[in-house]
């Protein structure tokens, strides 16, 4: 078993907190850069660019709270916000669900290239916060 000290342990989580700052920062940016160009993909209620915004500030907030608040269920929001946003990127990739509900047809089978670093950054970002949720004890920091 290897044995790492209060120090290093707190070197771990520090460098995978800024790894999650890191990457939900990315999402903050790509997201409200880019919310005004899917204001038309629309149903009656509720328009894409939208949820764009929604998305940025839920990032935000996690990491705000990640910084503010480190603890493990700020760990565990900050993976379900970056989780999250990889699942719904992935999906309207590769899968047409059409419109349901007040979500529009948000169906987008391209890549390009702020589309693909928010994957990225959302995918490394949930990873370190999975990291950091898992090998932290109770009472992280």
């Amino acid at each position: 078993m290897i044995k790492v000290s209060a120090r290093g342990w707190f070197a771990v989580r520090a460098a995978l907190t800024l790894v999650v700052v890191a990457g939900l920062a990315v999402d903050v940016y790509v997201h409200f850069d880019l919310a005004s160009t899917y204001d038309g993909v629309r149903s009656n209620t509720l328009s894409q660019g939208a949820l764009f915004r929604v998305e940025g500030a839920i990032a935000a907030l996690a990491v705000v709270a990640l910084i503010v608040r480190p603890r493990r269920y700020t760990a565990l929001f900050a993976f379900l916000v970056a989780a999250g946003g990889l699942a719904a990127v992935l999906i309207y990739r590769y899968v047409d669900l059409g419109a349901f509900g007040p979500f529009p047809d948000m169906y987008e089978p391209v890549w390009y290239s702020k589309k693909t670093q928010s994957a990225w950054a959302e995918g490394i970002a949930a990873v370190a916060a999975a990291g950091l949720f898992v090998f932290s004890r109770p009472d992280f920091p």
